[in-house]
């Protein structure tokens, strides 16, 4: 790895550990169906990152295949012992991008949403922050995120596109 930041993370027994370098390319806060049904919760944040920039220090992970919201494969990564999920594979990325649930990591304020999304399907108690930009369904990451991180994004579906991942 670089000199970028190195944070690390794990799942709620402490067998499993990971690093992840850098920053995303995008955080989002979604409060769709789907992600309430898969935490069990109100919503979920997930930081999109290249696969390569997280790497599993200790432990065994375990994939459980769910359906999308596109219809395509989602694939959570859950620590086999706990089964707390760490993070997941999109069918728009395939291997080469992960969406690391935030909330595992050591410092779970250490990436603040890009945006939170689906807030048709909130509770309808849940306060939205002045701060981040609100979608009642989907948005287009491009006009949140800043040019850089939009070509990291850009590389990625070139690279899934050519047949890579």
């Amino acid at each position: 790895m670089d000199q970028e930041t190195v944070r690390e993370g794990g799942c709620g027994c402490g067998a499993v550990r990971y690093q992840v370098a850098g920053e995303p390319i995008f955080t989002n806060n979604c409060h769709c169906r789907l992600c309430q049904q898969q935490t069990g919760s109100t919503s979920v944040v997930n930081a999109f990152f290249e696969a390569d920039r997280i790497t599993l220090l200790q432990g065994e992970l375990v994939d459980f295949g769910v359906v999308a919201g596109s219809g395509g494969a989602h694939i959570i990564r859950r620590c086999a012992r706990c089964g707390s999920a760490l993070w997941s594979k999109y069918p728009r990325l395939g291997k080469l991008g992960l969406g690391l649930r935030v909330g595992t990591l050591d410092d779970p304020g250490a990436f603040k949403p890009d945006a939170v999304i689906f807030t048709d399907s909130a509770m309808p108690w849940v306060a939205f922050p002045d701060d981040i930009p609100v979608f009642p369904g989907t948005y287009d990451f491009r006009e949140v995120v800043p040019p850089e991180r939009v070509a990291r994004m850009m590389a990625l579906m070139e690279r899934r596109k050519a047949g890579e991942g």
